[in-house]
């Protein structure tokens, strides 16, 4: 089915309301009587026929317009995609330019030395894997984001258990939490059950796990709970970690956004988590914020539908 555009639904509405004010003046001849009353009189049906031609003057005009509110909001949307992706282009230009760059240095320096000893070249070799590890990454995020922007129709969902899934990263990220003296609490319900995609799902819960894992700071505690509604299951992740400023707060979610660079990369961040995690949640017919946790750390409050 064909969506309607914003200029339809106005032109829509208030050709609604014309049509309604006609058809109580018909009923009841006037609006100061309350039973039926044709038209009797010949000015009566004269002044109908008058009311008929400016209704169908007006729909026109009003048409004309929903045509010329269309085009306009056509436009500028397409000026703000078209802005959005040449900064989404160059910001992944630059992301790569990085590993890329790298990656051609340490093999420059191994093809151009066959002599270096076995210790330097080993060094080496790790870290081209590192940065093509990080390169992989980088990929595969973009990859989901274009997925999620361009094929959301495409994502098939199913009925998930969310606490199935968060127990799946408990385990996984087991050994990195430890490694940074952290603790991860689990403090979901035995089941949490939605309609959704079982992928796009565990890549908002990992994705919130990994951040706080990088960039908390070394024996924080992190937790997820979820309170359950109606229509839908609220959860809250939070960490008692070093926080954000409030001022970063609304832009954490951007594409690329870091509040420290050069940290982040250092990290293996590709910028993009948050956002995988803020697109991924509005695909599951929630929404998602964060907020400064207290007395310190940061938390996020997002609902995903049953």
């Amino acid at each position: 089915m064909k969506k309607l555009t914003e200029g339809r639904k106005m032109f829509i509405t208030v050709l609604t309301i014309f049509i309604f004010y006609g058809g109580f003046f018909i009923i009841f001849n006037d609006f100061d009587r309350r039973v039926w009353a044709p038209l009797s009189d010949t000015w009566d049906w004269h002044m109908l026929g008058v009311g008929l031609v400016v209704l169908f003057i007006l729909a026109l005009i009003l048409l004309r317009y929903a045509h010329r509110m269309d085009e306009r909001i056509s436009r500028e949307q397409a000026q703000k995609e078209n802005i959005l992706r040449r900064q989404l282009t160059q910001n992944i230009a630059h992301e790569l330019k990085t590993p890329v760059a790298s990656i051609l240095g340490y093999t420059e320096t191994l093809l151009e030395n066959p002599n270096i000893d076995s210790q330097t070249e080993r060094q080496f070799i790790e870290r081209t894997h590192t940065q093509a590890e990080r390169l992989t990454h980088l990929l595969q995020d973009i990859s989901t984001l274009n997925r999620m922007d361009f094929a959301p129709d495409l994502i098939n969902k199913e009925r998930i258990d969310v606490a199935r899934i968060f127990s799946d990263i408990v385990l996984e990220t087991q050994l990195s939490v430890a490694q940074h003296q952290m603790t991860l609490r689990n403090c979901l319900p035995n089941e949490v059950i939605i309609h959704g995609n079982a992928t796009l799902v565990y890549s908002i819960f990992r994705n919130l796990v990994d951040n706080a894992i990088k960039y908390a700071g070394r024996g924080a505690t992190m937790e997820l709970a979820a309170e359950q509604h109606m229509r839908y299951w609220q959860f809250t992740f939070s960490d008692n970690g070093v926080g954000v400023p409030l001022e970063h707060l609304s832009r954490l979610f951007e594409r690329f956004y870091r509040l420290d660079k050069g940290r982040s990369r250092k990290l293996g961040g590709t910028g993009l988590g948050l956002s995988i995690v803020k697109n991924a949640v509005q695909l599951h017919g929630g929404e998602i914020h964060a907020e400064q946790n207290q007395p310190h750390g940061l938390k996020f409050i997002f609902t995903l539908h049953k």
